[in-house]
């Protein structure tokens, strides 16, 4: 299922950054540093839209960030392919595995890491806003599924 949101500012941070991205493994390495500008400038928008460092969608940059960041060097420039192809996904399908992986951390769960998790966390449908939300949601109805069925 195709998930364009051209109505969002993210998106088109994310679909211009694929773009620099893909230039960069075509060849032109400005393509790459272009992609890091981006989303340094992206980063600080999202902490001033947000008004708090520690928001899940600023995490989500940072961490995009820092990839880009190490992936930088010549030597280890080939791990561009995975944010390129994880950005193309977002833009196109709407799957981010950053956010997902990013959800995994201690201090943005409230349960506890197992297998279960994983699978849920990587293997379910995108979805529309922060994966965190879809996420909750879900919790909040398995909460409440386990509530009836101690209270029968």
């Amino acid at each position: 299922m195709l998930m364009i949101e051209y109505k969002d500012i993210a998106w088109w941070y994310w679909l211009a950054t694929a773009i620099l991205l893909t230039i960069g493994i075509l060849g032109n390495d400005l393509g790459f540093m272009l992609a890091i500008g981006l989303t340094s400038f992206q980063l600080v928008h999202f902490i001033f839209r947000t008004g708090n460092v520690k928001a899940f969608p600023v995490q989500v940059r940072f961490w995009y960030f820092m990839l880009l960041l190490v992936s930088l060097p010549e030597s280890v420039q080939w791990l561009y392919w995975l944010p390129c192809i994880g950005t193309w996904a977002q833009v196109v399908f709407g799957y981010c595995a950053m956010a997902r992986m990013v959800s995994l951390l201690p201090w943005n769960r409230d349960i506890s890491f197992s297998i279960k998790l994983l699978k849920k966390t990587f293997l379910s449908c995108p979805v529309r806003g922060s994966v965190q939300q879809g996420f909750a949601v879900n919790r909040a109805a398995s909460r409440k599924n386990s509530y009836d069925k101690d209270n029968l």
